[in-house]
């Protein structure tokens, strides 16, 4: 694994750098094998990233996007991770309906449309139950209790170590999410932070021995690059320290 963390000044020049990391992964993946795959994160942070890539010009017949994590709510309930990429982003862009692949909500169980994705997934590439698919590029972001996707603290889903898609649990609400071992095998994870709220549990994730089920970010540790792009008011703790190197 190579890992970047970069500090920047504000929440703007975090998008900008995003940006430019998100297109030139893009550019790479589709020179090698003509498309991109990509899991978006939900959440206020890359809102702006979206709506900025709204007005890029891209090979979107090209680019598959998926999420790595859904609310359960229907797809047009304001709390739908989907709802907000698309109308930031995948609405204003001639992306094909065939491209979009969301963790659709039939409202069958948690467990069943988990399972229903999973083999979506698979089938998309092409990967057998014993193997996890690899993502070109997964988006996150972490909460200030050290949670990303839908893995929180101190849950049963941390522990998953056969499924792609699981079910992750809010004090009582489940959520469909990737799961730990398949972020792992993407050939990148970006993490997106922003705000002074973010610091203890960045504290905590980036610490030589904190508890792993206590701040379940600590568990992504991808095969390929990890990056960590963090706004000043997040990264103020990274100032001083030598962490803003690559490791």
């Amino acid at each position: 694994m190579k890992r970047f963390v970069e500090v920047l000044s504000d929440k703007t020049s975090l998008i900008t750098k995003a940006q430019e990391i998100m297109v030139s992964k893009m550019e790479t993946a589709i020179k090698a094998k003509d498309y991109c795959s990509i899991a978006l994160a939900g959440g206020g942070t890359p809102k702006p990233l979206y709506e900025s890539l709204a007005n890029q010009n891209l090979p979107w017949d090209k680019i598959h996007i998926f999420w790595g994590d859904e609310r359960y709510v229907p797809a047009d309930h304001l709390d739908s991770n989907q709802l907000m990429a698309r109308q930031a982003w995948l609405d204003k862009v001639a992306i094909p309906d065939e491209n979009i692949h969301p963790m659709t909500i039939n409202n069958e169980s948690p467990e069943q449309d988990a399972a229903n994705h999973e083999r979506e997934l698979r089938e998309f590439f092409g990967v057998a139950s014993v193997e996890f698919p690899v993502f070109d590029l997964i988006l996150l972001g972490i909460g200030d209790d050290g949670h990303t996707a839908s893995l929180f603290p101190n849950t049963d889903v941390l522990q998953e170590t056969e499924k792609a898609i699981a079910v992750g649990d809010k004090v009582g609400q489940p959520r469909i999410t990737f799961t730990v071992p398949l972020i792992n095998q993407a050939d990148c994870v970006l993490f997106l932070v922003a705000g002074a709220n973010k610091r203890d549990a960045l504290d905590q994730i980036f610490s030589s021995d904190a508890d792993d089920n206590a701040y379940p970010a600590r568990l992504i540790k991808p095969q390929g690059e990890l990056w960590w792009l963090l706004d000043e008011t997040a990264g103020k703790f990274f100032k001083n320290n030598d962490l803003s190197l690559t490791s």
